[in-house]
């Protein structure tokens, strides 16, 4: 969901000749940060797996468990990056002033 949305910010403040370099820097970024994300969360989900099925927890309850775990961090980071872009994108919208913002067939 947001590729297009962050590939769209970031080209825009590119030059026409960088445009191909940011492209690849920016899909770069996000096939990394994909891989390293479900690899950390995965061992996440492991490692609470474990610890639940040594606390004596049949494998189903342990495995639900550690992926519970999983998907509650990765909803939290989430949610902690969509907050930090919202406030990031509205600190840098510039103020509009009424004369800018008035509609022109309102006069």
């Amino acid at each position: 969901m947001a590729l297009n949305p962050v590939l769209l910010a970031a080209m825009s403040d590119v030059s026409p000749a960088d445009s191909g370099l940011a492209s690849g820097l920016v899909n770069t970024a996000f096939m990394m940060g994909g891989a390293l994300g479900l690899a950390v969360l995965a061992s996440f989900a492991a490692a609470e797996s474990a610890s639940l099925q040594a606390a004596g927890a049949e494998l189903r309850v342990a495995l639900n468990g550690g992926y519970r775990v999983a998907f509650l961090l990765g909803a939290a980071c989430a949610a902690a990056a969509g907050a930090y872009g919202w406030l990031v994108i509205r600190a840098r919208m510039p103020e509009a002033s009424p004369e800018e913002g008035a509609h022109p067939l309102a006069e």
